[in-house]
């Protein structure tokens, strides 16, 4: 799937992720700037969450608490490895059955689980952004 959209239609993107995952396994790809956390918050609200969310870019991963389940929101930004992943219990996490929300995957790529939802972001000269969906089972 690609879609191209406007951040004003991030709402209805994000939707369309949410009933159509076949993953609670999330990963989010794209350059700083291009959307992945506005994309995430908006993501996170339609799953559930009614807390105030924010970017976990220093504290790695953040946790909030939904009705029936968890969502866990991380930023692998930081990481310098993927041993700093594993002392922190990444695989805990990743193997919870629980949301798990991830930008900057690459940085943790051989830790993750097989099956997956790839997002790709990629901010357009028009200001648009383009979405690029891959399913990996």
């Amino acid at each position: 799937m690609v879609k191209t959209y406007r951040l004003k239609d991030v709402s209805q993107i994000a939707d369309e992720i949410v009933l159509n995952a076949t993953s609670k396994t999330i990963l989010f790809y794209g350059e700083m700037g291009v959307g992945k956390t506005t994309l995430i918050k908006e993501i996170a609200k339609r799953i559930g969450v009614t807390e105030m969310i924010n970017s976990p870019t220093f504290s790695i991963v953040n946790e909030y608490e939904l009705e029936k389940d968890k969502l866990f929101h991380f930023d692998c930004y930081r990481l310098e490895s993927e041993e700093e992943a594993l002392d922190f219990g990444i695989e805990d996490y990743l193997f919870s059955n629980h949301w798990n929300l991830i930008e900057w995957p690459e940085r943790i790529e051989n830790l993750l689980p097989e099956k997956i939802i790839r997002i790709e972001l990629l901010k357009n000269k028009n200001g648009s952004r383009t979405l690029k969906k891959c399913i990996v089972k």
